[in-house]
């Protein structure tokens, strides 16, 4: 695989970070080879390269300096590899490479006068760089190649400054390094390697100027407070410490830090005895809970038990029950079979009467006929609602003397049938009696024959009449459900101010909804979340499959109510309050009341003043008192 620097040009400056991040990830798994020995590594994005093998600080440097590089011969993607190769290298093969610097770290603070006076931050000088006289000014190289340098060789500098003067390069740079211990130790270093190779600074003091070599040393006191460009940039950047002052300081940091930890500690300390405490009261609690719930179950079972054994008890007792009816059943079976066989004897006896009775039901069904002729002329006759509210009123009343003389003809039926059951068990004696051609028994069988024949006559009578009332009841019932109806669509319009108007039964109330999105949003939001809501709740009131009723007991009788422990209902409770619950059951209970099957809202007549159903007598005079003040205004008009 090619990773050449000229070989990729597709990605943009913008997308170096994330073909970095990329690149890394493939690092990180294995997919490309960098270290090669112990000691030795490579780049694996430069195989054209000669120089393959680094050590880790060289390829360090290596591939910091091409993923900085601003050249235009270098492309993005190149970069980008090379970055990543930076993050892999520092983050996951620091501890492994170990340390590569030809100079061997030693513990500085060890060989150092602790008093001694220290430019801080830890700060570098070197003098003698090459200038060259170019268009009126000395110039020289950039700090960033003496820095590249100086990494290499393991001093591990943050930056490094040429001084400049107003004649141009100075010929003078200060090393920075980091202020740590470890940036003391680099410091320290860098100015033993070049004491070694003596170019330190009581060489280049010897040498008076007459050299081109490199001279370093770290800064001090004398450098700090001398004249010249150094004296001036470490006087303006830096200060003066001693060892012991960093280490007191240092000591202080840390103090204080154990301080604030301990203090911590502490608190964590308390926080865990207080959440231990709660722990113990938890569980003493939950041992409670769970005894009693324990305790209750085992109520229960017992219980259960108790109502099992009942309810065996009370199956028993109605199997009996039931065997007894089966024998009273039987018995009664077999009288009715003796009556229907005497019955059939009667039949054949009767057929004349039969023939007889025939001809009455016709005439009573054109007796009938005719009745529901003038009844259509009548409905016609009816214009308005007004004569049609007070004709069926008085419908009504002749309804309930027809009713009150049905019950009084049925009654005579019954007594009639008593005394047809009577003279018909006589006139069996009679015959038994006859046997023996007694005249005058025999003369009391005719009578009570003839009898008997009178008082069949007058039951049919009664029983065709009786038909008549129930078909007349049926039609006034009839008529009255039509004038309740009419009278509903003529108060539609009435507003609810009156008394008596229509209600939509099942409706939702959508003002307490309003009222409580009021109190959540502002006056923008309101409306339409309140009309959301309200949309939401009449769809889940047409549900049939919702259904949030129970069955209880009361005074002996089965009634349904609201179950206020549906879950729906609990959270619209709690999030918008009482109004809004209350409203939401009103219509439930209507809907169930009124249309349970159907669940879509029905009109019905309402007497506003005292919350129920308005008979059609209240409708009616509501109508006529409003006619009648309709014609007082015409007049007054």
């Amino acid at each position: 695989m090619d990773h050449s620097s000229g070989d990729d040009t597709d990605i943009s400056e913008s997308e170096i970070e994330e073909y970095e991040v990329k690149s890394y990830e493939e690092l990180k798994s294995g997919s490309h080879d960098v270290k090669t020995s112990d000691e030795t590594f490579t780049c694996p994005y430069c195989p054209k390269k000669r120089k393959r093998d680094f050590l880790y600080k060289e390829l360090l440097q290596h591939a910091s300096g091409v993923g900085k590089c601003s050249s235009q011969k270098r492309n993005a993607r190149d970069k980008a590899n090379h970055l990543a190769l930076v993050k892999y290298l520092e983050k996951d093969l620091a501890v492994v490479a170990g340390p590569s610097q030809p100079v061997a770290e030693t513990d500085s603070l060890a060989d150092c006068d602790h008093d001694e006076m220290f430019v801080w931050p830890w700060i570098g000088i070197v003098v003698n760089l090459p200038t060259e006289w170019k268009d009126g000014r000395y110039v020289g190289e950039s700090g960033s190649k003496l820095r590249d340098q100086l990494t290499r060789r393991g001093f591990n500098p943050i930056r490094v400054h040429p001084l400049w003067n107003y004649r141009g390069h100075s010929g003078t740079a200060v090393v920075e390094f980091n202020k740590d211990w470890s940036g003391f130790n680099n410091a320290m270093s860098f100015e033993k390697a070049y004491e070694a190779d003596h170019h330190g600074k009581k060489d280049w003091q010897a040498t008076n100027g007459r050299t081109t070599d490199l001279y370093a040393w770290v800064a001090r006191a004398n450098d700090y407070n001398s004249n010249g460009i150094i004296g001036e940039h470490l006087r303006r950047m830096a200060d003066l410490r001693t060892i012991s002052d960093l280490m007191a300081e240092e000591d202080r940091k840390t103090s204080k830090l154990v301080s604030n930890l301990t203090n911590i500690i502490e608190f964590k300390k308390k926080h865990l005895e207080e959440m231990e405490n709660k722990f113990t009261e938890t569980s003493i609690s939950l041992g409670k809970l769970i005894e009693e719930k324990d305790k209750l179950h085992q109520s229960y079972n017992e219980e259960i038990k108790k109502i099992q054994l009942s309810a065996r008890e009370h199956f028993q007792k109605i199997f009996n029950d039931h065997g007894k009816l089966k024998l009273q059943l039987e018995t009664q079976k077999r009288e009715l079979e003796e009556r229907g066989k005497e019955l059939e004897k009667r039949e054949a006896q009767n057929e004349n009467e039969i023939k007889k009775l025939s001809e009455d039901i016709e005439k009573n069904a054109i007796k009938n006929s005719s009745l529901e002729l003038a009844a259509i002329e009548q409905k016609k006759a009816d214009e308005n609602v007004l004569k049609l509210a007070e004709d069926q009123q008085r419908q009504k009343e002749e309804l309930h003397k027809r009713i009150i003389q049905l019950e009084k003809q049925l009654d005579a039926k019954q007594a009639l049938e008593l005394e047809i059951e009577r003279l018909r068990g006589t006139l069996n004696v009679m015959k038994h009696m006859g046997d023996d051609g007694d005249l005058e028994v025999l003369k009391k069988v005719e009578g009570i024959h003839k009898m008997l024949r009178e008082k069949e006559g007058e039951l049919d009578d009664l029983e065709a009449l009786n038909q008549t009332l129930i078909v007349k009841e049926r039609k006034s019932n009839d008529e009255l459900q039509e004038a309740r109806k009419e009278l509903i669509n003529g108060l539609k319009e009435i507003s609810k101010t009156a008394h008596i108007g229509v209600k939509r039964m099942g409706e939702l109330d959508n003002k307490p909804f309003h009222e409580a999105i009021k109190r959540k949003y502002n006056e923008l939001e309101a409306d339409e979340r309140a009309l959301e809501l309200c949309s939401l709740w009449e769809e889940y009131l047409r549900d049939p499959e919702w259904h949030p009723f129970k069955v209880i007991k009361v005074d002996g009788k089965h009634q349904e109510v609201i179950d206020e422990e549906d879950e729906k209902l609990k959270g619209l409770k709690k999030e918008f309050g009482d109004e809004v619950h209350k409203a939401v059951t009103t219509a439930l209970t209507e809907i169930n009341e009124y249309n349970p099957s159907g669940r879509y809202i029905i009109s019905e007549l309402w007497n506003y003043a005292e919350g129920r159903k308005a008979t059609l007598q209240e409708g009616a005079a509501f109508i006529l008192k409003q006619w009648k003040v309709y014609k007082r205004k015409r007049g007054m008009d």
